[in-house]
């Protein structure tokens, strides 16, 4: 495919002009909120401080454990129904407000959670706030982004989303480490300092919201074409008459009126609209798509990445590092600088699927590593340890930071980048929400699960997780195309025809580049309805027959 960018149309210059990236800015504010949380809240809840003025240090072990479960995993529920919502919300609402409305949220439950002094339930009730808050964020997100970006720098936007992940994580690691080293972690300010500190990002993001500006699509919907024309001039810098300009007004047109054949027959509005959406899972591609997305979510969170972030001083002890912190923020640092680096300069050139593939495959070698390490040197119970087994425990340190980087160019952020790409663009919306509740269904079970499987298969975790790697690969090989560089008008013949479950063929199919030239594309294309009668399943509104 290339190491450069591939534009979708002749694009000018002046498109890829501050604004978009300011705007990419803005949004990746919202990432900031649960990439801190991801860091600090494992290491904050077993602090002397937080047990004691919470009640925790009384419960029994089997109670200790489980509240540590559910303080993690109500956030990520809380984020699955925030992403249910988002979708109506900024339908009924606008983009805008809805990310204004979730940084009030999330801000209200951050503020809740530093004010809590011996209540455990006002701990809880502010997860679940800032659960909603992030959920709906990451729903609202990639809708937004699909609209206001430009194709050629679709992967670099969204990356930033990723990019403010992992700055936000880096964050978080470091600042739990500094009241580590400078605080009685027997005092309320051991916890209450890294809960006050969320609305740090919550409230860039807050400020952030305030500069964003509608998406020139919804407002087409809502008949502001004036408006929307002025959004878009500011959005391209380019005159309201330019080519460029006049094409993308006309693609929006044309997906407002698929929207509306999409809810033809199940009325207007919303419902109408969702109604027809079910209606599109009649097709084939559209369920295969659907149901990708939720295997990438599930298998991006049960690769053992999530677990390590949640519980790195747990990890950290059991493979026999003493100053567990420390080397946690080394780890949140090699993860971050790697990420930052693969999604601002090389997710667009690099692609999506072989990195991931090459990702996956690491990261299950060096999990192996560390299970067998574990089961045979025993670090975290031997009273003392053979100079063998340090050695292996430095290797294992090692293997951790490289398993960051590894991580960090793969199922880190490029299944967000995939399901933001693959939808036909009448079903991005809510497609957004649905990739949203995968994400967060996917990572409720993990940090749910994983207590309870660290205790009961010790080492054996670590061989699981690789064993999920390695189905990633596999999953990827055979069902995840490339792409980098495709035109959204191009998705549709990626997901039927021949290549739907043999992906690996996908440049055989589609010389010399991997999809067939736009132009082709608009010719061909017939926009038909499922309720119309059409029971061909390799067929939807911009399908045709498979080449």
């Amino acid at each position: 495919m290339g190491f450069k960018i591939i534009e979708d149309r002749p694009t000018p210059p002046e498109v890829y002009n501050w604004r978009i990236y300011a705007m990419g800015c803005c949004i990746a504010f919202g990432a900031l909120t649960f990439g801190y949380d991801a860091a600090f809240i494992g290491t904050t809840i077993t602090r002397p401080g937080f047990t004691a003025a919470f009640g925790i240090d009384s419960m029994t072990a089997k109670q200790k454990t489980d509240n540590s479960s559910n303080l993690t995993s109500s956030f990520t529920a809380a984020c699955f129904f925030g992403a249910v919502f988002a979708w109506p919300a900024m339908e009924a609402y606008g983009r805008r407000v809805a990310l204004q409305g979730s940084a009030v949220v999330f801000n209200i439950g951050a503020i809740i959670m530093s004010a809590a002094s011996h209540q455990l339930g006002m701990i809880y009730a502010g997860r679940v706030l800032t659960g909603l808050g992030v959920g709906a964020i990451t729903g609202v997100v990639p809708s937004y982004l699909a609209e206001i970006s430009p194709p050629p720098i679709r992967g670099v936007l969204v990356g930033y989303f990723e990019v403010a992940y992992q700055i936000g994580n880096l964050v978080g690691f470091w600042i739990n480490y500094g009241v580590t080293k400078t605080i009685d972690l027997h005092s309320p300010a051991a916890y209450r300092i890294p809960l006050a500190v969320q609305l740090i990002p919550g409230g860039l993001f807050a400020i952030g919201t305030v500069f964003m500006i509608e998406s020139p699509m919804l407002l087409i919907k809502r008949g502001h074409e004036a408006q929307a024309l002025k959004n878009l001039e500011y959005l391209r810098q380019l005159p309201s008459d330019h080519i460029y300009i006049q094409e993308e007004l006309a693609m929006i047109h044309n997906r407002i009126a698929e929207e509306n054949t999409v809810a033809g027959g199940e009325g207007k509005g919303i419902k109408g609209y969702f109604l027809g959406c079910v209606r599109e899972l009649r097709i084939a591609s559209i369920r295969h798509r659907a149901m990708l997305v939720m295997g990438m979510m599930f298998l991006q969170n049960f690769s053992g990445a999530i677990t390590i972030n949640y519980y790195s001083p747990s990890i950290f002890k059991a493979i026999g590092i003493t100053d567990t912190t420390l080397w946690t923020g080394i780890y949140g640092v090699f993860k971050a600088t790697a990420s930052i680096i693969f999604f601002l300069i090389f997710i667009d050139r690099f692609g999506r699927r072989k990195p991931w593939m090459l990702s996956a495959a690491s990261c299950g070698l060096l999990l192996i590593y560390l299970g067998v390490y574990i089961k045979l040197g025993h670090p975290q119970t031997a009273k003392t340890l053979s100079d063998s087994t340090k050695k292996g425990g430095n290797a294992a340190i090692a293997l951790i930071m490289v398993y960051a980087i590894c991580w960090a160019f793969g199922g880190n952020g490029l299944p967000w980048v995939v399901s933001a790409e693959i939808f036909p663009i009448r079903l991005r919306s809510l497609a957004g929400a649905w990739a949203g509740c995968g994400q967060w269904l996917a990572s409720f079970a993990a940090t749910k699960a994983f207590p309870e499987m660290l205790i009961k298969m010790d080492w054996g975790v670590f061989i699981f997780f690789a064993c999920i790697c390695f189905i990633t690969v596999l999953f990827t090989f055979i069902w995840i195309p490339e792409t980098k560089g495709i035109p959204i008008e191009a998705m549709d013949q990626l997901f039927s025809g021949p290549t739907r479950h043999a992906q690996f063929k996908q440049k055989k199919v589609y010389p010399p580049h991997g999809f067939p030239p736009l132009e082709s594309i608009l010719e061909d294309r017939k926009i038909e309805s499922p309720h119309e009668g059409n029971k061909k399943e390799s067929v939807d509104y911009l399908e045709h027959g498979a080449v």
